[in-house]
């Protein structure tokens, strides 16, 4: 299936390891122009070459902080400079740090909001206006299970990528006209470094360990969460819009 995507320029967050980097790498795979984007200058450099090799398309790498969401304007304005406006976006921050539901005081509980709420919000104010321009566009906040079943251990993000869902399907009936398409996507466990680190155990142990939770016995890798996550970015979604989609090998029992 052609994805329709070749040639769109596609910024990726937290893009250095994991699913973020997976994702951009699918996205490049499908011929559009990829920048990358996490906070090390060194490690970000380093993904997207590898990127670069891998599928031959063009892709960048560039630092930044989402925690520092004063900054995130001029990200954007940097790779419209480089490859062009954004017309796909991938929202994907890292997760806040593991704790009791009181552990946490209030400038963790700012830090994780700013993260997961505000730098999603100041990246898409900077990209739409090109987005308009070209009455197209494709945006996606990586989100979690835990916006359908909350996380023991997770308040943090429970709490905000939470409000991250709300922001994204309000904005997503606002936007549509416009041709922009906002939706989520929610992983399961996948096999990252932070599902083992969350496990005490290694990220080849967490592989290994049968997962009789999850229906169909595995973790989840990050190429089938990407596969999933490059359609939502396609014009063959065309249709698809403010939803909030589970990657989750069918863990979640809710309806």
């Amino acid at each position: 299936m052609d994805l329709g995507i070749d040639g769109r320029v596609a910024l990726v967050m937290g893009a250095s390891k994991g699913i973020g980097r997976t994702i951009a790498e699918s996205l490049a795979r499908e011929g559009a122009r990829v920048a990358m984007s996490s906070r090390s200058e060194e490690r970000i450099a380093a993904a997207a070459a590898e990127v670069e090799a891998a599928t031959g398309a063009e892709v960048a790498g560039l630092a930044a902080d989402t925690g520092d969401v004063e900054s995130l304007p001029g990200l954007v304005e940097s790779v419209a400079g480089g490859l062009g406006p954004v017309e796909i976006l991938v929202t994907n921050t890292g997760g806040p740090p593991l704790g009791g539901a009181l552990d946490f005081d209030e400038s963790q509980w700012q830090t994780a909001y700013r993260s997961l709420v505000l730098a999603p919000m100041a990246l898409i104010r900077a990209v739409v206006p090109a987005m308009r321009a070209r009455a197209w566009g494709r945006i996606l906040n990586v989100t979690s299970i835990a916006t359908k079943e909350p996380i023991p251990g997770l308040i943090l993000s429970n709490s905000h990528r939470l409000a991250a869902v709300g922001a994204f399907k309000t904005l997503a009936a606002e936007l549509a006209h416009d041709g922009i398409l906002l939706n989520g996507i929610a992983p399961g466990r996948i096999a990252t470094d932070r599902i083992a680190s969350m496990q005490g155990i290694s990220l080849d142990e967490a592989r290994e360990q049968a997962q009789p939770d999850i229906p169909v016995g595995r973790l989840g890798t990050t190429e089938e969460l990407a596969a999933v996550a490059t359609f939502l970015c396609s014009a063959r979604a065309s249709y698809v819009c403010g939803v909030n989609l589970l990657v989750d090998g069918g863990a979640a029992r809710g309806i």
